[in-house]
């Protein structure tokens, strides 16, 4: 398993930690998210065999958030 930290943007309030959080869990080949509202940052466990940084970038972009680095 791999980790990569995204930092997002646009994030507000739980519901929007919430959103991230099951987009990013939706990704296949992703294990675990951890979402930190107050940094902006989401941590992601994943298998980099089934999961890329591109499938995550675009399953939180589809949620409604932009990923400004990672």
């Amino acid at each position: 398993m791999d980790t990569k930290v995204l930092t997002i943007a646009g994030m507000s309030c739980e519901h929007c930690k919430k959103a991230v959080a099951d987009a990013l869990k939706g990704v296949a080949g992703v294990e675990s998210v951890e979402v930190d509202l107050a940094g902006g940052k989401a941590t992601v466990r994943y298998d980099p065999t089934r999961a890329s940084e591109a499938a995550m970038r675009e399953a939180v972009e589809e949620a409604g958030y932009e990923v400004v680095g990672a």
